[in-house]
């Protein structure tokens, strides 16, 4: 059994001194179709410190969890959270700036959300680098800490949710069960229908005609 999330990097940075420590992570990087989404997470102080809701021992890498518990976790971390930012960047702007650049565009903006100004900012994976704020980055972040794992779930429901309100508008892709990602089916769908209003055009889409 994998290890779970936990504080430790929270604790870290707690005790130099800082007192509002984001969580920040984004979905969709990868996917062919739609926005990249980002969340930024603020939890309490005492969470951190050790008294912790008994919800906290879930969290895990949103990649993980079943719908029906990253739906119930989202929920129960908007509802106790100092804050929650959320950001995104769209298709157009992935096209336009490439998914690097659209992605480091959502996570600034998530940041620039939260209700609470961030003292520290603990990011999956990369740097923000017009952010003044200290920060650190930590590869495979929403597998080891807690407050990136929180915003991992929150970005992934929130996203989840938006693509599978357009697969209402866009039939035939199957985006309600592939999410916007690349599948075997969803590439047959391409060669089909070709690429919809909403499907990143800078990436391969192996689309009819082609």
């Amino acid at each position: 059994m994998s290890k779970l999330p936990d504080f430790q990097m929270e604790r870290k940075v707690v005790r130099k001194g800082f007192q509002a420590v984001a969580g920040v992570d984004e979905v969709g990087r990868g996917a062919l179709f739609g926005s990249v989404v980002a969340a930024a997470i603020i939890l309490p102080l005492q969470y951190i410190t050790g008294k912790c809701p008994e919800w906290i021992g879930e969290i895990d890498d949103s990649k993980v969890l079943s719908p029906a518990r990253r739906l119930r976790l989202a929920k129960e971390i908007h509802s106790q959270a100092r804050a929650v930012g959320i950001g995104w960047s769209t298709h157009e702007e992935i096209d336009r700036d490439n998914i690097s650049n659209a992605t480091l565009m959502a996570m600034e903006r998530a940041v620039q959300a939260l209700a609470v100004p961030p003292d520290f900012l603990l990011i999956d994976a990369v740097s923000l680098q017009g952010n003044d704020c200290p920060q650190m980055k930590l590869s495979q972040g929403d597998k080891k800490c807690v407050s990136i794992a929180c915003a991992s779930i929150v970005a992934k429901v929130l996203r989840d949710e938006m693509v599978i309100r357009l697969d209402r508008i866009f039939d035939g892709y199957s985006l309600a069960k592939n999410k916007g990602y690349g599948t075997r089916e969803h590439y047959q769908m391409l060669k089909e229908l070709g690429p919809s209003p909403f499907h990143r055009l800078s990436f391969n889409l192996k689309v009819k005609g082609k």
